[in-house]
């Protein structure tokens, strides 16, 4: 008869047989001082450290170590009850096995998966992708893996992916709404399973959950008051749809800087849009028409600001000697359109970052009290408008 082979070091030569322990033999290796069981069947043995045939379980674990399960499954999750030797021991039989823990089962005992949902509105750009970034960065170094979704800019998409996130065991929800999105009753019906669910970005006033903001009022302010300070007058603002919170606040610190000096609003020069390309060329062009003409174009999206400057320089428009032309959010096109893009930088992977750090401080401290935080940004001058000269 063969002799048997430790599971442990894989060794024959000095392992001996040390008694019978629930009908089933027990050897004893004097090389690596550890003691197993063999289990013999028809085929080969589920306990042995190199099948593939199927995910190695506890029960498996318990074989080879001639202990119960229960005392596998203890070891494992560091149970006091447990020696550190036995604890050390089982530990080294599972990693020589391979043995994988179920995460659907431990999620269902520990009500928890370490896995935050993600819903965001468009990947194709840097702007929201940067955010995505900071996201991940902070779930990682935490231990927490990211399932992310991708609304579209859809309302009804934006419903769905939550509405999937939600059925899938995630332990908390970050959410950037779409510009669809105008109703919440999708968010609050969800508040009452007590999963910490986290805004950034664009959020809704009216959710009383935690939110994660960008510096929009101020950064309008500071944008608008370059434009001033460089001598233009009749600034022509190109805003999102009004529902949005972001967009009342970013018109609020354009109208302040007029206010302050002394310039008429003039209602012709604001103009709401959706960003499509048609509803951006189509506000450009009747500004282009408008007497007096404007000096400047203010868009708070910088992809829009970008297709403006290349449709001014196809009409032969200089910039920004004739017109100025100014973003917010510091995408990279920004940089590489010619000229360069004056803009405002939200900073998109700080507030990704300070919106998973809120939410993990959520879930581990099970305090889901709102909290609101904003996101300082930066001014950034290039060549796309005029140095202020000094003279306000």
């Amino acid at each position: 008869m063969p002799r048997a082979r430790c599971p442990k070091c894989n060794k024959t030569e000095r392992v001996l047989k040390s008694g019978i322990i629930r009908g089933k033999q027990r050897f004893y290796c004097k090389d690596c001082n550890y003691h197993f069981t063999l289990v013999h069947n028809t085929r080969k043995s589920r306990s042995h450290p190199d099948t593939h045939d199927r995910p190695t379980s506890l029960k498996d674990i318990a074989k080879a170590a001639g202990v119960s399960i229960t005392t596998v499954s203890r070891a494992l999750n560091n149970h006091p009850d447990i020696s550190e030797v036995t604890r050390h021991e089982i530990r080294k039989l599972a990693d020589l096995m391979n043995y994988q823990p179920n995460i659907i089962a431990q999620s269902l005992v520990n009500r928890s998966t370490n896995t935050l949902g993600v819903i965001i509105p468009n990947l194709e750009t840097t702007f929201f992708s940067s955010m995505l970034s900071g996201i991940q960065h902070v779930a990682a170094q935490s231990g927490y893996r990211v399932v992310i979704c991708q609304s579209d800019e859809s309302h009804l998409s934006e419903i769905s992916n939550l509405q999937a996130l939600m059925n899938n065991m995630i332990d908390g929800l970050l959410i950037c709404h779409t510009l669809e999105t105008s109703t919440f009753d999708h968010v609050r019906m969800q508040l009452n399973r007590n999963i910490p669910i986290v805004q950034f970005y664009r959020v809704s006033e009216e959710l009383e959950i935690s939110k994660i903001l960008a510096d929009d009022e101020h950064g309008a302010f500071d944008v608008t008051v370059n434009l001033v300070r460089s001598g233009c007058k009749r600034i022509a603002v190109l805003l999102g749809p009004k529902y949005l919170p972001i967009t009342g606040k970013r018109e609020a610190g354009y109208l302040k800087v007029l206010k302050k000096w002394k310039i008429k609003p003039d209602p012709r020069l604001i103009r709401y849009v959706n960003f499509s390309n048609e509803s951006v060329m189509a506000a450009v062009e009747e500004w282009l028409n408008l007497k007096p003409g404007i000096d400047a174009i203010f868009s708070i999206s910088d992809k829009s600001a970008v297709q403006i400057i290349r449709h001014l320089k196809s009409r032969g428009i200089k910039i920004p000697q004739a017109i100025s032309v100014a973003g917010f959010g510091n995408e990279y096109t920004g940089e590489i359109v010619e000229p360069k893009l004056t803009t405002f930088d939200v900073k998109t992977k700080e507030i990704g970052e300070t919106a998973a750090r809120m939410l993990l401080e959520q879930i581990i401290s099970k305090d889901n009290t709102p909290k609101t935080i904003l996101i300082k940004g930066e001014f950034i001058q290039r060549e796309s408008t005029r140095k202020p000269s000094g003279l306000f």
